[in-house]
C-alpha cells in the first residue's frame, strides 16, 4: 500500500482508505482493509458506524488511522466538545486522528466552532483537524478562524464521473498542502460495474485500460484519484472481496498516456 503525507503534519497514511458511510459489512472487511494496509478508516456520528468501527481495530490501534466527523447540526462550541467526547466513547479509545466538521452550517460562527476544534488539539483528544464537504470560500474561512492548528484534510466527493473540484478547491488544496479526502471515488459503485446510464464511449474506455493495466475497472478509477499528488480515496465496501480489490488499486500506477485519455473521457 501506497503511503502519502496528510497535510502538511510528517504524518503518512495509505492512499486507499475504508469508508464507512452506509456501511454494514461487519468486523471483517475493515479488518481485512487493515491487514492489507488500508489502515485509515473514516466514519462520523452521523453514520452510526463508529461502534463497529472501534470493534474492528480492537487489538490494532496503534496501527490504525481513525478519522471521524462532528456533525454540521453540532457546531456550537460546547456542542462539539461533547460530540467529540461521545465519539471517543463509541469508537472505543482514547484519541481522535482526525476530527472533521461534516458539513458547513452558516447558523455557527465558523470561530467558534474552529476553536473548539483547537481545545479538543490541547487538550490530546484530537491529532489533526478537518473538514468535509467546505468550498473553497467556506474553506478559507475555517483557515482564517484557527490561530494554532492548520487544517489537514477537505473530504469532498471526487471521482471520475464528478470533477467540480478540479475548478478551484482542489488547485487551492494542492498549493497550500491540504489533503483531499475523496469520498464516492467509485460514484456508488458505477464505476466498478458496467451501469446502463454512463455514455457508451466512458464505458470503453474504462474497460479498455481496465484490459491494458490487467487491472478490475474499480481499481482504475481509483488509482485515477489517487494519481492526483494530494488525493486519498476512500471507497466503502461491505464484503471481503471487494475489500481485497479496493486495496489493490495502490501498489502501482496509471501512465500519463492513460490518465489523460481517462481525463478527456470523462471531461
Amino acid at each position: 500500500m501506497e503511503l502519502k503525507e496528510l497535510g502538511n503534519t510528517g504524518v503518512m497514511i495509505p492512499e486507499i482508505g475504508l469508508g464507512t458511510w452506509r456501511y454494514r459489512g461487519g468486523i471483517e472487511p475493515l479488518r481485512k482493509g487493515i491487514e492489507l494496509g488500508a489502515s485509515l478508516i473514516d466514519t462520523a456520528e452521523g453514520y452510526n458506524t463508529e461502534e463497529v468501527v472501534g470493534k474492528a481495530v480492537e487489538g490494532t490501534r496503534d496501527r490504525v488511522f481513525i478519522a471521524t466527523k462532528v456533525s454540521g447540526r453540532h457546531l456550537g462550541y460546547d456542542d462539539v466538545l461533547s460530540a467529540a467526547e461521545e465519539s471517543l466513547s463509541r469508537l472505543g479509545t482514547d484519541y481522535i486522528d482526525l476530527y472533521q466538521i461534516h458539513w458547513p452550517n452558516s447558523s455557527y460562527p465558523i470561530r467558534e466552532t474552529m476553536r473548539a476544534m483547537e481545545t479538543l488539539v490541547q487538550r490530546g483528544l484530537v491529532r489533526f483537524i478537518g473538514v468535509s464537504n467546505f468550498d473553497l470560500d467556506e474553506l478559507e474561512e475555517a483557515e482564517a478562524a484557527l490561530r494554532n492548528t492548520p487544517i489537514a484534510s477537505n473530504q469532498v466527493l471526487y471521482n471520475l464521473n464528478e470533477r467540480g473540484i478540479e475548478k478551484d478547491l482542489l488547485p487551492y488544496c494542492e498549493r497550500n498542502g491540504i489533503t483531499v479526502l475523496a469520498y464516492t471515488p467509485l460514484d456508488d459503485g458505477n464505476l466498478a460495474s458496467r451501469p446502463r446510464f454512463m455514455a457508451s464511449k466512458k464505458i470503453r474506455v474504462l474497460e479498455d485500460i481496465s484490459r491494458e493495466t490487467g487491472r478490475t475497472t474499480a481499481q482504475v478509477a481509483l488509482n485515477w484519484c489517487t494519481s492526483r499528488e494530494n488525493v486519498i480515496a476512500i471507497p466503502k465496501s461491505d464484503s471481503v472481496a471487494r475489500t481485497i480489490e479496493n486495496c489493490g488499486a495502490s501498489g502501482w500506477r496509471l501512465s500519463a498516456e492513460q490518465i489523460d485519455v481517462l481525463d478527456r473521457a470523462f471531461s
